[in-house]
Order: C-alpha cells, then sequence, then structure tokens
C-alpha cells in the first residue's frame, strides 16, 4: 500500500504542476493526515553556471524542528505567496485520493465477496450433479443400451433390405441388358427383312413390268395371227378362185386331154401348198399361243409367289414390331423399378 499511494502522490503532483517531479529534499513527516506541520514553501532561483541565461528554481519546505536546505553556490532566495494556494491545492488532491482508493477497497471487498458467494453456489451445484449422477446411473444406461440395441436392430434390417435390393438391382440390370440385347438382335432382324422385302419388291416389280411386256408381245401376235390367217384365207379364196377358172376351162376344152391331167396336177399341187400352208400356220399359232401361255404361268406362278412372300414378311414385320414394342415397355418397366430401386 505504501508504493501505491507514493505513486499516487507523483501522479497527483504531475497533474497538478506537469512536468517531472521537482528535486526537493525528503523529510520525515508526523502522520499522512497531518497538514499543520508545513508552513511555507520557499523558491530558490539561481543561475547555472554551465548554461548561461538559464535558472534552476528549487524549493524547500519550512517545519517546525526541521532546518531548511540550503543551496550551495550563488542565487537569489525568494518567497511567493503563491506556494500557499497551491500546497492547499495539494493537500485537496491527497485528500481525494485518499477517498478514492477508499472507494476502490470498497468495491474490491464487495467483488471479493461475490466471488465467494459465486464460489459456494459453485460447489453447491458441483455437489448436486454429482448427487444426480450418482443417484440414477443404472436408470440412464438401461435407457442408453436399450435404444442402441433397436438402433442396432433397424440398422441390421435395413442392411439385410439394402442387400436384398442390390440383389434384385444386379438381376434386373442382368435382365436389362439381355433384354438390350435381344432388342438388338430382332432391329437386325427387322433391319434384313426390310431389306429383303425391299429387293423382293425390286423383283416383284421386275416381274411386273415383265408381264406387263408378254401381255403386249401376246397381243400383238393376236393380231399378227388375225392378220395371217385373213391373209391365208384370202390367198385360199384367190386359188380357189383360180381353181374355178381353171376347172371352167378345162371343161370347155374337154377335147385336149393333156390340159386336164396338167390342170388336176396344178389342182392337186396347189391343195397340197394350201393345206401345207394351213397346217403350218396353225401350228405356227398353236406353237406361239402355248409359248406365250407357259410364259404367262411362268410370269403369274413368279408374281403369285413374290405376292405370298411379301404378305408374309409383311407378317413377320409386324410381329417383329409388336415383339419390339412389347420389349420396349419392358425395358422402361424395368428401368423404372432400377430407379425405384436405386432411390
Amino acid at each position: 500500500m505504501s508504493h501505491f499511494s507514493s505513486s499516487q502522490r507523483v501522479s497527483s503532483y504531475r497533474r497538478a504542476f506537469g512536468g517531472s517531479s521537482p528535486s526537493f529534499p525528503r523529510a520525515s513527516f508526523g502522520s499522512a493526515g497531518s497538514s499543520s506541520s508545513l508552513s511555507s514553501r520557499v523558491y530558490q532561483v539561481s543561475r547555472s553556471s554551465g548554461a548561461p541565461g538559464m535558472t534552476v528554481l528549487r524549493t524547500s519546505r519550512t517545519m517546525p524542528g526541521l532546518r531548511s536546505s540550503a543551496y550551495a553556490g550563488s542565487g537569489e532566495l525568494l518567497d511567493f505567496s503563491l506556494a500557499d494556494a497551491m500546497n492547499q491545492e495539494f493537500l485537496t488532491t491527497r485528500t481525494n485520493e485518499k477517498v478514492e482508493l477508499q472507494e476502490l477497497n470498497d468495491r474490491f471487498a464487495s467483488y471479493i465477496e461475490k466471488v465467494r458467494f459465486l464460489e459456494q453456489q459453485n460447489a453447491l451445484m458441483v455437489a448436486e450433479v454429482e448427487r444426480l449422477r450418482g443417484k440414477e446411473p443404472t436408470r440412464v444406461a438401461l435407457l442408453y443400451e436399450e435404444e442402441l440395441r433397436d438402433l442396432r436392430r433397424q440398422i441390421d434390417v435395413l442392411t439385410g433390405q439394402r442387400a436384398r435390393v442390390d440383389v434384385e438391382r444386379d438381376n434386373l440390370l442382368d435382365d436389362l441388358q439381355k433384354l438390350k440385347q435381344r432388342l438388338q438382335e430382332e432391329i437386325q432382324l427387322k433391319e434384313e427383312a426390310e431389306n429383303n422385302l425391299a429387293a423382293f419388291r425390286a423383283d416383284v416389280d421386275a416381274a411386273t413390268l415383265a408381264r406387263i411386256d408378254l401381255e403386249r408381245r401376246i397381243e400383238s401376235l393376236q393380231e399378227e395371227i388375225a392378220f395371217l390367217k385373213k391373209v391365208h384365207e384370202e390367198e385360199i379364196r384367190e386359188l380357189q378362185a383360180q381353181m374355178q377358172e381353171q376347172q371352167i376351162q378345162v371343161e370347155m376344152d374337154v377335147s385336149k386331154p393333156d390340159l386336164t391331167a396338167a390342170l388336176r396336177d396344178i389342182r392337186a399341187q396347189y391343195e397340197t401348198i394350201a393345206a401345207k400352208n394351213i397346217s403350218e400356220a396353225e401350228e405356227w399359232y398353236k406353237s406361239k399361243v402355248s409359248d406365250l401361255t407357259q410364259a404367262a404361268n411362268k410370269n403369274n406362278d413368279a408374281l403369285r409367289q413374290a405376292k405370298q412372300e411379301m404378305m408374309e414378311f409383311r407378317h413377320q414385320i409386324q410381329s417383329y414390331t409388336c415383339e419390339i414394342d412389347s420389349l420396349k415397355g419392358t425395358n422402361d418397366s424395368l428401368l423404372r423399378q432400377v430407379r425405384e430401386g436405386e432411390v
């Protein structure tokens, strides 16, 4: 406390006079509160020999029973009337500092009391907590253990469910892969069938064109046969007319036997030639009709077969399309199941 009060005195002096503390001789005072022992303050002003023009201010206190300090050297001793006022201000400051110190001591004591009270309350609360901990440790442990067992059972159930879901997901993925492979195969078969259908369509178109060409040729041949028939009939009529004219001439000239024989020979020759021409024309006509009929039958058979194959390919394409649609539906349902399993 003495060190604290001395520092408080120095700080109060600095607040009162400013600057560093002056050098004055220490003397023994009676008590800190006795202010009657201080009579006056004497200031001695002297010139410093080391620094010309500078003065040194020194103070001394005069007390009963004490001698004032003397300054060795040349100087002028002055006594100011302001010293009493400053001394009074200094005493007032010290009195205020004492009051402040007393207030601080009171506040510090109250803080100490509060700390002690809080320590007591803390000790009571710690004792209460320890009492509660030691009172029901088994029930809390049993509750925790039961909850842990429930959580472990739930974890085991969820783990089993997850394993089953993983297995189902793997199976669904395998089925999905197989269905994708089958779908690719069906798509390839569909493409092959479409390519074959396009080729058969080209063959059918070629057969149709050939049939149309043959029909046109048949028509032209029929027209040619009709024309040849007309020509042949016309030739027969001309030959018959010539034969009648020759027969009339032969009958008129009966007396000439050589001419009759010659006419018979000529008639026989013409009849033979006419019969031969008729038979040849009929055979040629029959052969042409037979050839055209066979060609038409062949073309009709090829056309019928092409139409039948085209219908079969159409049925196959329809069946493949239906199967692909069903596979797509199955694939979509499996994908939904996989997504639900992952979720």
